[in-house]
Protein backbone atom coordinates (compact mmCIF):
# COMPACT_ATOMS: atom_id res chain seq x y z
CA UNK A 1 0.00 0.00 0.00
CA UNK A 2 1.58 3.26 -0.79
CA UNK A 3 1.39 6.36 1.59
CA UNK A 4 1.33 10.11 1.46
CA UNK A 5 1.81 9.60 5.26
CA UNK A 6 1.38 7.64 8.62
CA UNK A 7 -1.74 7.66 10.27
CA UNK A 8 -1.49 9.39 13.54
CA UNK A 9 -3.68 10.19 16.35
CA UNK A 10 -2.11 13.83 16.53
CA UNK A 11 -2.36 16.09 13.22
CA UNK A 12 1.12 17.06 11.68
CA UNK A 13 1.98 18.75 8.98
CA UNK A 14 1.79 16.29 6.09
CA UNK A 15 1.33 16.58 2.43
CA UNK A 16 -1.63 15.48 1.31
CA UNK A 17 -3.64 15.76 -2.03
CA UNK A 18 -6.87 16.10 -0.71
CA UNK A 19 -5.52 19.03 1.31
CA UNK A 20 -8.88 21.53 2.50
CA UNK A 21 -8.33 24.98 3.43
CA UNK A 22 -6.87 25.91 6.98
CA UNK A 23 -7.13 21.90 7.78
CA UNK A 24 -4.58 19.98 8.94
CA UNK A 25 -4.92 16.18 7.65
CA UNK A 26 -4.87 13.30 10.72
CA UNK A 27 -4.35 11.09 7.93
CA UNK A 28 -4.07 10.85 3.91
CA UNK A 29 -3.60 7.58 2.13
CA UNK A 30 -3.43 6.17 -1.07
CA UNK A 31 -4.15 2.75 -2.24
CA UNK A 32 -4.51 0.13 -4.96
CA UNK A 33 -8.06 0.28 -6.39
CA UNK A 34 -8.67 -3.41 -4.63
CA UNK A 35 -11.06 -4.52 -2.54
CA UNK A 36 -7.99 -6.16 0.05
CA UNK A 37 -6.69 -2.45 0.36
CA UNK A 38 -10.02 -1.64 1.18
CA UNK A 39 -10.07 -3.85 4.21
CA UNK A 40 -6.51 -3.11 5.05
CA UNK A 41 -7.08 0.70 5.42
CA UNK A 42 -10.25 0.68 6.89
CA UNK A 43 -8.05 -1.01 9.77
CA UNK A 44 -5.78 1.34 9.68
CA UNK A 45 -7.81 4.45 9.63
CA UNK A 46 -10.57 3.55 11.92
CA UNK A 47 -8.79 3.72 15.35
CA UNK A 48 -6.94 6.93 14.28
CA UNK A 49 -10.58 8.64 13.62
CA UNK A 50 -11.98 7.21 16.58
CA UNK A 51 -9.26 9.07 18.35
CA UNK A 52 -10.10 12.11 16.61
CA UNK A 53 -11.63 14.87 19.23
CA UNK A 54 -14.14 15.73 16.36
CA UNK A 55 -15.10 11.98 15.49
CA UNK A 56 -19.15 11.60 16.06
CA UNK A 57 -20.18 9.03 18.74
CA UNK A 58 -21.52 7.10 15.92
CA UNK A 59 -18.28 5.61 14.95
CA UNK A 60 -20.23 2.29 13.19
CA UNK A 61 -22.03 4.89 11.18
CA UNK A 62 -18.54 6.44 9.96
CA UNK A 63 -16.92 3.24 9.59
CA UNK A 64 -19.79 1.90 7.40
CA UNK A 65 -20.18 5.24 5.23
CA UNK A 66 -16.49 5.38 4.69
CA UNK A 67 -16.42 1.64 3.36
CA UNK A 68 -19.04 2.48 1.06
CA UNK A 69 -17.20 5.61 -0.31
CA UNK A 70 -13.84 3.74 -0.76
CA UNK A 71 -15.91 0.74 -2.51
CA UNK A 72 -17.43 2.76 -5.10
CA UNK A 73 -14.25 4.62 -5.71
CA UNK A 74 -12.26 1.29 -5.91
CA UNK A 75 -15.35 -1.11 -8.07
CA UNK A 76 -17.08 2.14 -9.58
CA UNK A 77 -14.47 5.08 -10.24
CA UNK A 78 -11.92 2.66 -11.04
CA UNK A 79 -13.76 -0.08 -12.66
CA UNK A 80 -10.99 -2.46 -10.01
CA UNK A 81 -8.37 -0.85 -11.25
CA UNK A 82 -5.14 -1.96 -9.40
CA UNK A 83 -2.98 0.23 -11.64
CA UNK A 84 -5.40 3.33 -10.73
CA UNK A 85 -5.35 4.95 -6.83
CA UNK A 86 -7.90 5.73 -4.34
CA UNK A 87 -7.08 8.45 -1.81
CA UNK A 88 -8.54 9.02 1.51
CA UNK A 89 -8.19 11.92 4.05
CA UNK A 90 -9.62 12.65 7.32
CA UNK A 91 -9.67 16.52 9.16
CA UNK A 92 -11.42 17.39 11.80
CA UNK A 93 -13.19 20.68 11.67
CA UNK A 94 -13.53 22.14 15.36
CA UNK A 95 -15.29 25.25 14.33
CA UNK A 96 -18.67 25.44 16.06
CA UNK A 97 -20.43 23.83 13.02
CA UNK A 98 -17.82 21.55 12.63
CA UNK A 99 -16.88 18.41 12.82
CA UNK A 100 -15.27 15.19 10.83
CA UNK A 101 -15.06 15.26 7.43
CA UNK A 102 -13.88 12.51 5.35
CA UNK A 103 -12.63 12.67 1.33
CA UNK A 104 -12.37 9.86 -0.90
CA UNK A 105 -10.98 10.67 -4.30
CA UNK A 106 -10.50 7.61 -7.63
CA UNK A 107 -9.34 8.14 -11.02
CA UNK A 108 -12.32 7.46 -13.00
CA UNK A 109 -14.46 9.53 -15.20
CA UNK A 110 -16.28 10.39 -12.37
CA UNK A 111 -20.40 10.55 -12.82
CA UNK A 112 -23.66 12.26 -12.02
CA UNK A 113 -25.08 11.84 -8.01
CA UNK A 114 -28.56 12.69 -9.70
CA UNK A 115 -28.69 10.18 -11.96
CA UNK A 116 -28.26 7.63 -9.79
CA UNK A 117 -31.84 5.72 -8.97
CA UNK A 118 -33.08 6.09 -5.33
CA UNK A 119 -32.70 2.14 -4.15
CA UNK A 120 -36.17 2.43 -1.87
CA UNK A 121 -38.10 2.97 -5.17
CA UNK A 122 -40.27 0.04 -6.58
CA UNK A 123 -37.82 -0.50 -9.71
CA UNK A 124 -34.80 -0.73 -8.27
CA UNK A 125 -35.73 -2.23 -4.33
CA UNK A 126 -34.22 -5.71 -5.06
CA UNK A 127 -31.18 -4.36 -6.82
CA UNK A 128 -28.23 -5.41 -5.59
CA UNK A 129 -26.56 -2.09 -6.11
CA UNK A 130 -26.79 1.12 -5.61
CA UNK A 131 -27.14 1.38 -2.47
CA UNK A 132 -23.98 3.20 -0.88
CA UNK A 133 -24.65 6.73 -1.80
CA UNK A 134 -28.44 5.93 -0.74
CA UNK A 135 -26.45 5.04 3.07
CA UNK A 136 -24.42 7.82 2.74
CA UNK A 137 -26.89 10.44 3.13
CA UNK A 138 -28.53 8.57 5.69
CA UNK A 139 -25.97 8.35 8.07
CA UNK A 140 -23.70 11.34 7.12
CA UNK A 141 -24.77 15.00 7.97
CA UNK A 142 -23.53 15.95 4.39
CA UNK A 143 -22.35 14.43 1.27
CA UNK A 144 -21.12 16.60 -1.42
CA UNK A 145 -19.48 15.39 -4.97
CA UNK A 146 -17.02 17.07 -6.58
CA UNK A 147 -14.37 16.85 -9.66
CA UNK A 148 -17.65 15.63 -11.96
CA UNK A 149 -18.49 13.36 -9.21
CA UNK A 150 -14.41 11.56 -8.61
CA UNK A 151 -14.46 13.00 -5.09
CA UNK A 152 -16.64 12.97 -2.57
CA UNK A 153 -16.83 14.85 0.82
CA UNK A 154 -18.57 13.00 3.86
CA UNK A 155 -19.01 15.27 7.40
CA UNK A 156 -20.59 14.28 10.58
CA UNK A 157 -21.04 17.03 12.92
CA UNK A 158 -18.93 16.48 16.07
CA UNK A 159 -18.85 15.04 19.33
CA UNK A 160 -19.55 17.66 22.66
CA UNK A 161 -16.16 18.89 23.83
CA UNK A 162 -14.39 19.20 20.30
CA UNK A 163 -11.47 22.18 20.39
CA UNK A 164 -9.18 23.05 17.68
Amino acid sequence: MEKTSQASTSPEPISCPLQRDKLIPHFCEVIPSTLDALDAILEQVIPVVKTMCCAPEEIEDVELVLQEALANAILHGNQSDPTKRVIVAGFCQCEADGGLLLVVRDEGVGFDPAQVPDPTSAKTIYSSHGRGIFLMRQFMDEVRFRGGGSEVELRKQRKPGCSA
